[in-house]
């Protein structure tokens, strides 16, 4: 039975970092090629530990209203029952763009 109010945990890169953001809507963009992110959510300000990668990732999306994400730099979109802590870890491994068209040599 799905929920009426989801939540996704999406996992991106940008910038030789791995995102892990929680949304409340995904969506395919009008622009071609990109993800559309809304409705983030984030952790209790209540807590006594702050995890500081979630706190870097709050200062950088606040006031956003929606992000558009690179379809190629996403990794993983899931379905959660609830939210975790958002967080910027480095991308270790091999992470292959998706391919696109060659350009012409002269």
């Amino acid at each position: 039975m799905a929920s009426d109010n989801p939540i996704y945990r999406v996992a991106f890169v940008n910038q030789d970092k791995v995102y892990e953001l929680y949304v409340r809507h995904v969506y395919p963009s009008d622009l071609w090629g990109f993800i559309e992110l809304e409705g983030f959510v984030f952790g209790n300000r209540t807590e006594l530990l702050v995890d500081p990668s979630e706190e870097k990732l709050r200062q950088q999306f606040a006031g956003v209203q929606r992000s558009y994400v690179p379809m190629n730099a996403i990794v993983r979109i899931d379905e959660v029952r609830e939210e975790g802590v958002a967080k910027i870890s480095d991308a270790k491994g091999i992470v292959t763009p998706f391919p696109t068209i060659p350009p012409k040599r002269s």
